[in-house]
């Protein structure tokens, strides 16, 4: 995994050049919504770029991470099918149902059954390098629903300078970047986990959980500032020093929402004295955002270290596979 993560910036141009070179259809339809289908580290890359995307579309966006669509979907929806495997059953599911729908579909996979069925069908579909762990691609898949959101006119070719411009702050920053993480992961370990983040960056400090459940081998959680007010911050009256809090920030974050953290940093503080900002860099949204990705990635292989975990090893989800495919 660390492999990979050191990779980062490598796999983003690479992902980069993918869809550029992507041959992707136009359609003459009036596209009114847009769900993004996926699951695990396919599906996250939805809940990133929806929340990026959302700020300057003129539709509304949904990401769905079950069998079922919800019942707007239509012809005019543009459903977005995102398994790095190609055969994520959830996935597969959606997919087939939008077909019925006679809805606009493009997807995103190394192949499997989703490009099998989307090559029938002649669907839109970008294919990315397969046969590696799909937590360790999200550049490639957060990438290409860039591309495609652009194809269809729902978001213009700004992404494009933003991610070349991340490029060079993440090679610029790299050593300080896995220094940091090094820090927090002295911070947080033998902990349990929850991360804050303002809610437009929910995706990251989601991304963030799920990299310390599956490299780390350790339970975390996250919320989103404000509605953790509403409701956890009372939560920490049973807190203690077994807890560690990480707020993933950023200088862009609501006005409202900084100072509500540093109000729920200071109740925080009396119940553990594992509390810790990791502020972003960057001056595009998608510059802050996959700095925050990166930082966060070393520190759940720095972690994973720490605990001597493999972090690439995911037995039990290999278990719920092939005892689901018992049942069907």
């Amino acid at each position: 995994m660390i492999q990979f993560i050191s990779k980062f910036t490598t796999q983003l141009q690479e992902a980069y050049e993918i869809g550029s070179n992507s041959d992707l259809k136009t359609t003459n339809k009036k596209i009114t919504s847009v769900i993004i289908c996926g699951s695990g580290g396919s599906g996250i890359g939805g809940k990133i770029v929806s929340q990026i995307a959302e700020k300057h579309s003129q539709v509304p966006f949904v990401t769905h991470n079950t069998y079922s669509l919800p019942n707007f979907v239509d012809e005019n929806t543009l459903v977005v099918i995102s398994s790095y495997s190609g055969n994520t059953e959830e996935t597969v599911s959606a997919f087939k149902e939008a077909l019925k729908r006679n809805s606009e579909i493009a997807c995103v996979t190394s192949g499997g059954e989703i490009q099998r069925i989307a090559n029938e069908n002649n669907t839109n579909c970008i294919i990315i390098p397969g046969g590696n762990p799909p937590r360790a691609m999200l550049t490639y898949s957060l990438t290409q629903l860039f591309f495609i959101l652009n194809n269809y006119g729902i978001i213009n070719g700004d992404f494009k300078t933003d991610l070349t411009s991340s490029i060079l702050l993440l090679n610029n920053e790299v050593e300080s970047i896995k220094e940091e993480a090094k820090k927090v992961t002295e911070i947080i370990k033998n902990k349990t986990i929850l991360i804050y983040t303002d809610v437009s960056f929910e995706g990251v400090g989601t991304r963030f959980k799920q990299q310390l459940n599956e490299n780390s081998k350790t339970l975390a959680y996250s919320n989103i500032i404000p509605e953790m007010n509403h409701n956890e911050l009372l939560g920490w009256n049973g807190g203690n020093d077994s807890f560690s809090a990480i707020f993933l920030r950023n200088e862009t974050d609501n006005k409202r929402n900084q100072v509500r953290m540093e109000i729920s940093k200071e109740v925080v503080s009396k119940k553990t004295n594992s509390v810790v900002d990791v502020f972003s860099k960057g001056n595009s949204e998608i510059e802050r955002t996959l700095y925050l990705i990166l930082l966060t990635d070393w520190v759940s292989v720095y972690l994973a270290d720490e605990y001597g975990v493999d972090a690439i090893e995911i037995k039990v989800i290999d278990h719920l596979k092939h005892e689901l495919s018992k049942e069907k």
